[in-house]
């Protein structure tokens, strides 16, 4: 009888381990000394928040049990060995809260820590100075009251974004509350108008919060720099009553100068200042004005006010009283012969001088006498007041005129005798004479015809000319002159006495000549454009003539130019290059025959057909204007000789033209074929293409711009596309040529798959051809090999099963139009003789080797029923049962073992077969 399984043995010896092992924890816990504990241990707790604590132990029936804390208490929840309490309302800094049981007469605690902790709700930054100098130092200083503990607590003073200190207060005791942050700070001009600010952070990331942050509100500096010096003040040392000056203030090294305030003061009397700044500098203008109740000495006052810090600057000014002087006469209109007082007097305080002769004492006036004459009319008299103030000397004046009644006077320099005026726009024409009172002028002609427009803006034409009686008259008396007026006017060339347009007949004689109308006369020049030398007398016409003329007319009054067009005509004339002899006609160009005359007017020109070519038909000419109706080429134009006739109203001339007729190169499908076959291993020939064309067109063809190589045979590397150019000097045609080399059939490849065939095994044939056209493959078999499979193509033969039958040789051939081509290949099939052979040594092998235990396989139950594993047979080297008929591996080749009996019979008239199973 079979002993207990290992299985067994190995689960009784893992059960009594874990008897074991539990024996011993329990021996482990009844050793256990007995605890009380509080969670949590240690908690961080906002001020005013609250917490939940937990007391247990492990004592199996504890005594009593509780929790000490000095904490407000909200609510309690018990249980036999734990009670947990709700501390509410902490704001103490720290407290230890004591977890306390009585057990087996022993008292057990655990004691905790609770801390709080406040945020930074208010963070003060003490107000700054109003002004603070620049170059001295401020004090900063942020206040965070009540917010902790203090040492997770980190204070920075910023001046905008930028750090100016940071302290951390690390290391401080947990109870610390609150935190003062205190810096001196030079006071600098980049910091006006800056904003300081606060900013505290309260850390507690390391006890499981977040990190608590807060800012003061920013408070903005004003800084400012003033200069110790005095404003410089501009301002006059004296004001006249009644004048306006300018006073200005100005002060450098102000910063920041918008900010500053300027005080402008004369006497008791407040002035308006603009202000103006440069950088640093400010300076102040304003309008000093005098004024009566101001006469004297007042002081003028500048300050400057900038921070809290201001400077002034004073100094006198005199203000003072000066009257213009005034002039008179005791007659202001005086007849000539009479006698005239003239008297100059100023203010109590001035000295007055009349034409240079001073008044005896300053106050008293001066005063001269003078006998009137005509001279004396319009005289001007010149009185002069000065007056000293402060150490200067200031001074006014006067002037005023005489005037003296006497008769009137036509002087020539007034009213000449000859007046020469110019012909043009409105002009005033005046004759004036002297005489007080003004005398009136009347011109007017002696026959009593035209009238001067006298001192009246008005046009000057040419019917004023002539002689005129100019009168002047006032109360004085009478006088007359005569007067002669001439009228100029600038040149005129009109189209009678000067042409636009002249034509010469070539060989003639004619002349250039223009008559200009004007005052003074006009002299009149013509030079040809281009040119400097003047055109005069007699010309002999030639056609060099021709061309633009610009005749100018000039007097004193002015110019006038005219352009004048000279035209030269004459006969026809050819020119071998306009209208050559000899003319090529291209065909299908388009290109008609150009046939230029020259002659003026433009002649007419005719080509007809003479000798050689059609009678009496014209030949298209080119137009010198080419458009849509220039005549197009006939078709059938034919070479030969033609006349040309050219005509116009002074002539006619006649040449004669030679017409020859070319063409460009032209190929099509019959000359040169789209599409060509060789074949491969004939005479190598040309590509069959030609062209047409006069004169006859050179063809090349290449392939990919290479020309093809010379060979004696067709090559198939002789295959491709070709490009076949014809050429000549009237242009190229291509073609396109397609070359196919055909070839005999070859059977490059036949294989078998795999190379050893077994029986009832599964082979393939390959056949591969290489042929053009492509060959059709065609198969000769052994005889009596069936259920042959082929490929849609013939390139496959495949059987399936494979029996001895199949042995033998194949023939696969491949035939085309230029030939036929074959190959053999012999397949052998192995007989069961070998396979009886070779699985007999397999298994006598495999007996040795197993022994007993081998034998106890073959009769298992899986044996018996048919199942085997080929994969495992083959990379052992055991044998499986076939057939599930029971019998061994070996059962063919073997002699007739104990065991052997049973072996399954092979139908009737069949091969048996074996399988060769080899070690991987």
């Amino acid at each position: 009888m079979p002993g207990p399984s290992p299985g067994l043995c190995r689960a009784l010896l893992g059960l009594w381990a874990a008897l074991g092992l539990g024996i011993l924890g329990l021996s482990a816990i009844a050793q256990e000394p007995f605890w009380a504990d509080l969670q949590p241990r240690v908690a961080l707790v906002e001020r005013g928040g609250s917490l939940w604590l937990n007391c247990s132990t492990n004592c199996p029936r504890p005594e009593r049990g509780g929790l000490e804390t000095s904490l407000r208490r909200n609510g309690t929840q018990r249980g036999l060995r734990w009670l947990a309490r709700q501390l509410v309302d902490i704001h103490e800094p720290e407290t230890q809260p004591v977890c306390f049981f009585r057990c087996a007469r022993r008292t057990l605690q655990a004691r905790g820590l609770i801390r709080t902790f406040q945020r930074p709700d208010r963070v003060e930054l003490v107000p700054l100075p109003p002004w603070q100098p620049v170059g001295e130092n401020f004090t900063l200083s942020c206040r965070v009251p009540g917010a902790g503990p203090r040492g997770s607590l980190t204070l920075t003073l910023l001046r905008g974004a930028q750090e100016l200190i940071r302290h951390s207060f690390a290391g401080e005791p947990p109870r610390a509350r609150g935190a003062v942050l205190t810096a001196t700070v030079l006071a600098r001009r980049e910091d006006h108008g800056a904003n300081f600010s606060c900013r505290a952070e309260l850390d507690l990331r390391p006890h499981g919060l977040g990190l608590f942050e807060n800012s003061s509100a920013p408070r903005e500096l004003r800084t400012f720099s003033l200069t110790p010096d005095a404003p410089r003040l501009a301002a006059p040392r004296v004001l006249e009553v009644g004048s306006e000056r300018p006073v200005s203030c100005t002060l450098d090294g102000l910063f920041p100068a918008p900010e500053a305030m300027v005080y402008l003061e004369l006497g008791d009397q407040r002035l308006n200042p603009d202000v103006t700044l440069e950088g640093d500098t400010l300076m102040a203008t304003a309008t000093a004005t005098g004024s009566t109740d101001q006469e004297g000495t007042r002081e003028l006052v500048c300050n400057v006010t900038l921070g809290s810090e201001s400077r002034e600057t004073r100094e006198n000014v005199t203000v003072y009283s000066f009257p213009e002087p005034l002039l008179t006469f005791s007659e202001p209109n005086a007849t000539e012969g009479n006698m005239v007082t003239v008297t100059c007097t100023a203010g109590a305080h001035a000295l007055v001088t009349l034409e240079g002769i001073p008044a005896a004492v300053p106050g008293q006036p001066a005063q001269l006498q003078i006998n009137v004459t005509e001279d004396d009319d319009k005289r001007g008299f010149f009185c002069d007041a000065t007056l000293e103030v402060d150490g200067e000397i200031f001074s006014k004046n006067e002037s005023a005129e005489l005037r003296v009644l006497y008769a009137p006077r036509l002087d020539d320099s007034y009213c000449p005798r000859s007046w020469r005026w110019p012909e043009g726009p409105e002009q005033t024409l005046r004759c004036e004479a002297r005489g007080n009172p003004e005398p009136s002028v009347h011109c007017a002609r002696r026959d009593g015809g035209a009238v001067l427009a006298l001192g009246l803006l008005g046009p000057v034409t040419r019917a004023l000319s002539g002689t005129y009686l100019c009168t002047a008259t006032n109360a004085q008396g009478e006088a007359v002159k005569d007067v002669t007026l001439t009228v100029e006017y600038a040149p005129a060339l009109d189209s009678v006495s000067c042409p636009d347009r002249i034509t010469w007949l070539e060989g003639t004689e004619a002349s250039l000549s223009c008559v200009a109308h004007g005052v003074p006369p006009p002299n009149v020049s013509c030079v040809r454009s281009g040119e400097a030398e003047v055109v005069e007398g007699l010309l002999l016409v030639a056609r060099e003539h021709a061309g633009t003329y610009r005749c100018e007319a000039t007097n004193a009054r002015g110019s006038a130019a005219k352009t004048v067009a000279v035209t030269v005509e004459y006969g026809p004339s050819f020119e071998e290059l306009s209208c050559p002899s000899n003319w090529t006609w291209v065909e299908g160009s388009g290109k008609l025959f150009s046939c230029e005359v020259d002659g003026k007017p433009e002649p007419s020109v005719e080509c007809v057909g003479s000798e050689g070519a059609s009678e009496g038909v014209a030949l298209p000419l080119a137009s010198s204007n080419p458009g849509p109706r220039n005549p197009s080429i006939p078709s059938d134009l034919a070479p030969g000789i033609y006349l040309c006739n050219a005509t116009n109203r002074h002539g006619s001339m006649i040449k004669t033209v030679v017409v020859s007729a070319e063409s460009p190169p032209q190929m099509d499908e019959s000359s040169c074929p789209s599409h060509q076959t060789w074949l491969e291993g004939a005479k190598a020939n040309v590509l069959a293409c030609v062209a047409r064309g006069r004169p006859s067109p050179r063809v090349l063809c290449s392939r990919e711009g290479v020309a093809r190589p010379e060979r004696q045979r067709v090559s198939r590397e002789d295959a491709g596309t070709y490009r076949c150019v014809a050429t000549n000097a009237h242009g190229t045609d291509s073609r396109t040529v397609t070359v196919g080399v055909e070839y005999r059939p070859v059977v490059a490849e036949l294989a078998a798959s795999p190379p050893s065939v077994r029986p009832g095994g599964n082979f393939t044939l390959t056949c591969r051809a290489e042929a053009w056209p492509p060959a059709q493959i065609s198969w000769r078999a052994p005889p009596g090999a069936l259920n042959l499979g082929l490929s849609s193509n013939n390139s496959t033969l495949s059987v399936a099963g494979a029996m001895g039958s199949h042995g033998g040789e194949y023939e696969c051939a491949a035939t085309n139009a230029h030939g036929r081509h074959a190959r053999r290949i012999t397949v052998r099939v192995a007989g069961p003789w070998l396979w009886i052979a070779v699985g007999g040594a397999a298994g006598g092998a495999a007996l040795l080797a197993a022994g007993a235990g081998l034998a106890f396989y073959v009769q298992s139950t899986a044996c018996k029923k048919g199942e085997y594993n080929v994969q495992e047979a083959e990379s052992s080297g055991e044998a499986v049962c076939l057939n599930g008929a029971g019998g061994g591996a070996g059962g063919a080749g073997a002699e007739g073992g104990p065991e052997a009996g049973g072996a399954a019979e092979s139908p009737a008239g069949s091969e048996v077969f074996a399988i060769q199973l080899t070690s991987a």
